[in-house]
């Protein structure tokens, strides 16, 4: 009301030929704008101050941070009163979406999301009734969904966007995880083509930790196909059917579904670009009932393995949406399913769009998984889809047990196999990493050129070592990521054997210690060393160990086998011939006695060590060089 005032005053000092003041001309201008208070002197700091008071108050932000709350509501559910996962994949495509956008500062389309693993459903109260169990949420129409979705690493042209999902009860105010994915996202121009895209500066740890393990994940999702084919050459080439009692085996050809979809302006972006979550939305559609007629009953799903899309959909294309179980397992499924876009003319050659692959399981009023039928797989092309799903199950559980543990849940010493050996990799390197990014490292000593850092956490004690050294970073990097030659300076070394060249990044070591155990025996180690060169400015030359276990190399009476679970360097270049040069070590609880007893003869051997290690490396310098050029 109050402008309104000001605007009738306005329009007659205007035609009375008034000469209007400046102050009363901006409390104008402010007051159309929403202001209800006359204007007032604010100095910058107040300002500042203001514009921080919606912020975190421990530290700004994240600029490309977008979180959305989604109130459940009757059509977002399907007959059992559950939140579609349909419409869930539509929200977070749309909150990772308008992150991705918020970074490029132009359209950005999804190119992939990894694999998502559903903790819980979202479901009807009376589902979870008192004194009956069920595996489900007991929350549903009428709660709230929360997705928070920010941009952890922008490459060169794509980003990867972290989500994180969950559930909030609003009578009980309980929130509880669903689940969280990493999406891949594409800047494109208004012409079409790709946008080079600025770099992302991490401000917090949390921040910095996955910045620094997206590179990783990248890595993983482009030799993810190689890995499932190196599995599959090494797997008989014969279909084994699995036999349960008294089960009937379904043909495979009975749980296939057919669907067309016509994409209308709903459907898709301010570009004409269908959604990609919605195109997941119907490619979940489809596969559950192709689910449902393998086990005649209603399935859940557990997991989708990841999207990947090939190209563009527009509106007015006709999207084909094809779905078959590909295996049937004990207590789960493979469902595999593909989307194709044709134009108008349907007779014209069909695009592919996408393609994934989703676990479902069918619960039974306990909440525990069912037993389901056995499949017969179609001759040819279904059996060559049989044989994948197990390769895959394969990979899937092993992917799960590595990654998705908590580091303290891990055995130290995993068995290495083809199947997990890109995931083992990942999780060495993402560990390091990890520990690199702590923020509450604690200097304990200072000897001339060399720090010692320690960092207490909770059962471990990690320890940081770093110094300059007048060497270019590849240099350092070649010869510290090479064990064999680690006892010329390291003298608690004794040798080290190579005894697997996985590939040009990943070896595995055969290590004896000199190091004496409490029974006396001189201890050995296989260790899984993993080296990465920088993937961006500012990332460090990196080489990983950690202890895994190999059937050709059991422990013996003559050693005492010992296990590291997180060690390695990182070089920084800090100019063409200086680097600095860190190493870090996260002592097992069992070192614990031995380290809090010790603590000051620990940290000078630890500065002996690396001050040998800064004259190998100055000595070996040049005939490093020399060995490099020359391999050119």
């Amino acid at each position: 009301m109050l402008s309104f005032f000001w605007l009738r005053c306005l329009l007659k000092m205007v035609k009375e030929n008034i000469v209007i003041p400046e102050e009363i001309l901006s409390f104008c201008c402010n007051g159309f704008q929403g202001s209800t208070s006359p204007p007032c002197s604010q100095d910058p700091g107040e300002r500042e101050e203001a514009a921080g008071a919606m912020a975190s108050p421990s530290h700004p932000r994240n600029p490309t941070e977008v979180q959305m709350s989604q109130l459940v509501l009757p059509c977002h559910t399907n007959h059992r009163g559950e939140l579609s996962i349909g419409q869930l994949l539509k929200w977070i495509d749309t909150a990772a979406c308008l992150s991705a956008e918020r970074h490029a500062g132009c359209p950005c389309v999804t190119a992939s999301m990894d694999d998502i693993y559903f903790e819980h459903t979202i479901s009807q109260p009376y589902l979870n009734t008192p004194g009956r169990r069920d595996g489900r949420s007991g929350v549903g129409v009428g709660q709230v969904v929360n997705i928070k979705a920010k941009v952890n690493r922008a490459f060169n042209s794509s980003m990867e966007v972290g989500i994180q999902v969950s559930y909030e009860d609003l009578c009980s105010g309980k929130h509880c995880s669903i689940c969280k994915a990493y999406a891949t996202f594409v800047a494109h121009s208004s012409s079409g083509n790709k946008v080079a895209l600025k770099p992302l500066i991490p401000q917090t740890e949390e921040e910095k930790i996955e910045h620094s393990i997206a590179a990783e994940r990248r890595r993983m999702r482009l030799v993810h196909k190689d890995t499932l084919k190196d599995l599959l050459t090494r797997s008989p080439h014969e279909t084994e059917l699995e036999t349960r009692d008294g089960s009937v085996a379904v043909p495979a050809e009975k749980t296939r579904v057919e669907s067309v979809e016509l994409v209308l302006p709903p459907h898709a972006n301010h570009q004409g670009n269908t959604f990609g979550g919605q195109i997941m939305a119907w490619m979940e559609n489809v596969a559950t009932i192709a689910a449902s007629r393998l086990c005649h009953a209603y399935p859940t799903l557990r997991a989708i393995e990841m999207f990947h899309f090939r190209g563009p959909s527009q509106v007015g294309d006709r999207l084909v949406l094809k779905a078959i179980v590909n295996n049937a397992f004990k207590n789960s499924m493979e469902v595999g399913v593909c989307a194709e876009a044709y134009g108008q003319e349907m007779s014209i050659s069909c695009r592919h769009i996408n393609s994934a692959f989703m676990t479902f399981v069918v619960l039974d009023q306990e909440g525990r998984p069912r037993t389901l039928p056995m499949l017969a797989p179609e001759r040819g092309d279904g059996e060559r889809r049989y044989r994948e799903a197990s390769a895959r199950k394969k990979i899937r559980l092993d992917r799960k047990y590595v990654v998705s543990c908590k580091q303290t849940e891990v055995p130290l010493s995993v068995p290495w196999d083809q199947s997990n050996k890109v995931y083992l990799s990942y999780n060495n390197v993402s560990a390091l990493k990890m520990l690199v990014a702590k923020a509450n490292w604690a200097l304990a000593r200072e000897k001339e050129k060399v720090q010692m850092y320690t960092l207490e956490e909770d059962k471990f004690l990690s320890f940081r070592i770093e110094m300059s050294v007048r060497i270019a970073a590849s240099q350092a990097f070649s010869l510290l990521s090479d064990l064999r030659r680690r006892h010329e300076w390291d003298s608690h070394y004794l040798s080290a054997e190579l005894v697997q060249q996985v590939d040009d990044d990943d070896m595995i070591y055969h290590v004896v210690s000199q190091t004496l155990s409490s029974e006396n025996k001189l201890q050995d180690f296989v260790i899984l060393a993993s080296r990465r060169k920088p993937c961006g400015k500012g990332d460090p030359y990196v080489v990983a160990f950690r202890s895994v276990t190999l059937p050709t190399h059991p422990a013996t009476a003559n050693f005492t086998r010992g296990e590291t679970i997180c060690s390695g360097f990182c070089i920084w270049p800090e100019s063409e011939e200086m680097s600095k040069v860190a190493y870090y070590n996260q002592a097992t609880p069992g070192y614990l006695n031995y380290v809090t007893t010790n603590v000051a003869g620990l940290s000078s051997d630890f500065c002996a060590t690396f001050e040998a290690c800064e004259k190998f490396l100055l000595k070996n310098k040049e005939d490093d060089l020399i060995v490099r050029l020359q391999s050119l």
